[in-house]
């Protein structure tokens, strides 16, 4: 099975400097992990046909062998939780407001008899003993980021036992009984990576690449997926730094990058882009295309400056969409057990302000804030209404 980038995203994107880019069998991990889950046996897993899935235009499964999932199903209104790991970027705290938003909505709320969300950092044993007191609380369902892709086998038993439905999102979960919401992490990045080579318009050069919070999945396959793509490309100097979704780290790092290697061609960056932009303006070094996030600080930097680049984010309101799955399967639905969000690219020549990017609104905010086909997005007054603490 191949994984391509998808036919009307490779037309936009056009001719990149390897044309056989995105046509060959590049990602062998991941289909063996689809693979796997497919094979293993349990009457909560079947395979998917369209029609039996809960809005297959939303939750789209991430290969045609990808198996359904359900859950027992259970009167509601249901006591719920989210339990969060990393905390510290905008785009984590975009995220629960998201949530909150989206459960205040009275024909939400009416299916919600209680919402606790914790976030426990990026130490493992904490989020899975936050995951576990849940569980022994009595919770119907949690949804969860994963600080680490492979620690869920044991809780997921535990859950299932209970009665209780976990639902992950956003990171990945090598848990195949474990229902997994994300963009192709993989593929949003080679988006990026891609667009970056194309806008360089050449087939040499340095790129750098900013990876994320070490040890996370997201960082994991995002950085697989930059790689698949800049490594076809052998006369490409890749220059590695991580930036840790932040910032102010990203502008630092790519600062020293510049210093120590000299003029670059190009920048593809996981999260925190504006520091990359504002590294370039720091240095007095020439614009380059940058691939980036959707911050809203990324995109007024890129139509300030008139710098080409690509914007390519996964939205915030991602937890309300893995949200809407679990009260689904909770109700009697079925969802693939591996979902890949929509992840249209913006290039900085198809930037509109308050269109799409917002000159008065923060910098921080995340100026993708749903996902039309799964009925959730939000307005900025609607996020800002709530707060992004624990409760």
């Amino acid at each position: 099975m191949q994984h391509t980038l998808p036919t009307a995203i490779q037309k936009r994107l056009g001719t990149v400097a390897n044309p056989k880019q995105f046509k060959r069998d590049r990602f062998s991990r991941l289909t063996g992990l689809i693979a796997a889950a497919a094979l293993i046996a349990s009457t909560a897993i079947r395979p998917v046909f369209a029609e039996q899935s809960f809005m297959p235009g939303c939750y789209r499964p991430t290969s045609a062998e990808t198996p359904l999932l359900t859950h027992p199903k259970k009167d509601g209104p249901y006591r719920v939780a989210l339990v969060n790991g990393f905390f510290g970027i905008p785009w984590r705290i975009q995220m629960i407001q998201s949530l909150k938003s989206w459960a205040a909505r009275p024909d939400v709320a009416k299916d919600i008899r209680e919402l606790k969300i914790v976030s426990t950092g990026a130490d493992v044993a904490a989020q899975l003993a936050a995951v576990d007191n849940f569980i022994q609380a009595g919770f119907d369902a949690i949804i969860f980021i994963a600080v680490n892709p492979s620690a869920f086998d044991a809780v997921a038993k535990r859950a299932d036992r209970a009665g209780t439905l976990l639902v992950s999102f956003d990171n990945t979960v090598d848990n195949p009984k474990i229902v997994a919401i994300q963009p192709s992490q993989i593929e949003l990045e080679g988006i990026k990576a891609t667009a970056v080579l194309k806008l360089m318009n050449k087939t040499s050069g340095k790129v750098i690449e900013v990876r994320g919070l070490p040890g996370n999945a997201t960082d994991r396959d995002r950085h697989l997926g930059a790689r698949k793509v800049l490594e076809q490309n052998k006369d490409i100097q890749v220059i590695e730094v991580v930036g840790n979704w932040d910032t102010g780290t990203v502008q630092k790092v790519v600062s020293d990058a510049i210093a120590t290697h000299g003029q670059v061609d190009g920048i593809v960056v996981q999260h925190g882009s504006a520091g990359a932009v504002n590294a370039l303006l720091a240095s007095n070094h020439p614009m380059v295309p940058v691939g980036g996030d959707g911050e809203n600080g990324f995109r007024m930097a890129l139509a300030k400056n008139r710098a080409p680049g690509v914007s390519v984010e996964g939205s915030p309101g991602m937890s309300a969409v893995a949200m809407q799955a679990a009260i689904a399967m909770l109700k009697g639905a079925a969802i693939p057990s591996s979902v890949h969000l929509p992840i249209p690219p913006v290039f900085a020549s198809e930037l509109k302000a308050d269109v799409n990017y917002f000159p008065e609104l923060p910098a921080t905010f995340n100026t993708v804030t749903g996902y039309a086909e799964c009925g959730i997005s939000f307005t900025p007054t609607e996020l800002s209404g709530q707060s992004p603490d624990n409760q």
